[in-house]
C-alpha cells in the first residue's frame, strides 16, 4: 500500500504584472492557506516520506510552508517536471519514486492535479488552491502507477 499526496499551491498574487507566471509569490490569503494546510495533516496525521514540488515560486513556498507548520521531516525535492504537468507526467514522476518511501506528497498546479486525481480515482475531484487530496493506492510499488 502506497499514499500520495496531491496538494495545489496555495493563492498566488497577480498584482506585479512585471513578474512571469513561474516566479508569482503567494498573496495574503495563500499566506494564510499554506500554515492552515500543515496544522491539518498534523491533526489528520498525515506524513509524507518525501515532498516534491514545483519549482515555480508559488508552489515552492507553499510546500516550504506546509512542511515547516505541520513539523515534517520529510525531504523538500524541486522536480521542474510538476510545473505545468499533464496527469501523465505527474504519473511519471511519482512512478520513479523509491519503493522504500510509502507515501509522497506532490506539489503543483491545475489542471494537472485535477486531472492525475481522475487518473488515479477515476473520480472529478475540483482542487481549488491550497487543497490536498489523500489517495491510498493498493500497490506495492510506485511503478505500478
Amino acid at each position: 500500500m502506497k499514499t500520495i499526496y496531491l496538494l495545489r499551491h496555495a493563492k498566488s498574487s497577480w498584482d506585479d504584472t512585471s513578474l512571469s507566471d513561474f516566479e508569482r509569490p503567494l498573496n495574503e490569503r495563500g499566506l494564510n492557506a499554506a500554515p492552515f494546510m500543515g496544522e491539518v495533516m498534523t491533526r489528520r496525521g498525515y506524513s509524507p516520506s518525501v515532498i516534491i514540488t514545483s519549482p515555480a515560486k508559488r508552489a515552492a513556498t507553499t510546500a516550504e510552508i506546509v512542511k515547516e507548520s505541520a513539523g515534517l521531516n520529510a525531504e523538500l525535492r524541486s522536480d521542474h517536471r510538476i510545473y505545468e504537468a499533464s496527469p501523465n507526467t505527474l504519473r511519471t514522476v511519482a512512478s520513479e519514486i523509491d519503493d522504500g518511501m510509502d507515501s509522497v506528497m506532490l506539489v503543483g498546479h491545475n489542471p494537472g492535479m485535477e486531472g492525475f486525481i481522475r487518473y488515479l480515482t477515476g473520480d472529478l475531484e475540483r482542487m481549488p488552491t491550497a487543497a490536498l487530496a489523500v489517495i491510498e493506492l493498493p500497490i506495492d510499488s510506485w511503478k505500478d502507477l
